[in-house]
């Protein structure tokens, strides 16, 4: 399990700056990029659901569960290694779109080659977009692979389920 950490941390950074030398410094620059990159992936789909009570489950949920830090250690025979990433997510919600973006602080254990924002790597961007007074459409910037707890608890915040909090160390 630490070892799936340990590669989804490493390929996350490879898919997010891949041969450009820069990673997103905002969640714009990441919906541009993230299209284009190794591994990423845009996914879209419905929810009959207001935007706002979308969002309103984003505001409620979000800090809850993923305002967390979490230290993960590996071991071989010839290495040691820990890592604590800070987890921060972001709600916004404005007349047209509510936004949810997940950032990850290296706080130890990762080099940091290319500039960090502010509150560390974009690894997700969620958009609620309206369609219609009771439907959105959810559209998921992130990666192909990994953080599958993550991608299925926000799939159901969307949809209004009583999912509750993902595994984030799974």
């Amino acid at each position: 399990m630490k070892i799936r950490i340990l590669i989804f941390t490493a390929m996350s950074s490879i898919l997010l700056h891949g041969c450009a030398g820069h990673m997103p410094q905002t969640a714009d620059e990441f919906r541009t990029e993230l299209p284009g990159a190794f591994l990423g992936k845009v996914e879209k789909f419905e929810v009959d659901r207001s935007y706002t009570d979308v969002g309103k489950s984003f505001q409620k949920m979000a800090p809850q569960c993923l305002d967390v830090r979490i230290k993960t250690t590996s071991q071989t025979n010839t290495s040691y290694q820990v890592i604590v990433t800070k987890w921060n997510p972001t709600v916004k919600i404005n007349d047209q779109k509510a936004e949810l973006h997940i950032q990850q602080l290296h706080e130890q254990g990762v080099l940091n080659v290319y500039e960090v924002p502010q509150n560390g790597y974009y690894m997700m961007v969620v958009d609620a977009i309206p369609l219609g007074k009771n439907s959105s459409q959810i559209v998921m910037y992130r990666s192909s692979v990994g953080n599958k707890a993550l991608i299925k608890a926000i799939k159901g915040w969307a949809a209004g389920e009583n999912i509750g909090c993902p595994d984030l160390t799974a």
